[in-house]
């Protein structure tokens, strides 16, 4: 099952394990805030949802913005 959910911000986080080791050693990745938005996406797959490798560029992206201020 798939669902759509909406987050604040991606952070470091020393216990969570998306993309352990890929920003900074003993940290992964982790979503603050989560929302559930309340819909259910019937036409993905579990292998559809977000990847880690799209968590990492989201995070990186979201410092851009943060450094453009």
């Amino acid at each position: 099952m798939v669902i759509e959910v909406l987050v604040a911000e991606i952070t470091l986080s020393p216990v969570h394990t998306c993309a352990m080791y890929t920003i900074r050693k003993g940290s992964g990745l982790a979503i603050r805030f989560p929302r559930f938005t309340g819909n259910y996406r019937l036409d993905k797959a579990a292998e559809d949802a977000t990847t880690v490798e799209e968590i990492v560029a989201m995070y990186k992206r979201q410092l851009k913005k943060i450094e453009e201020r």
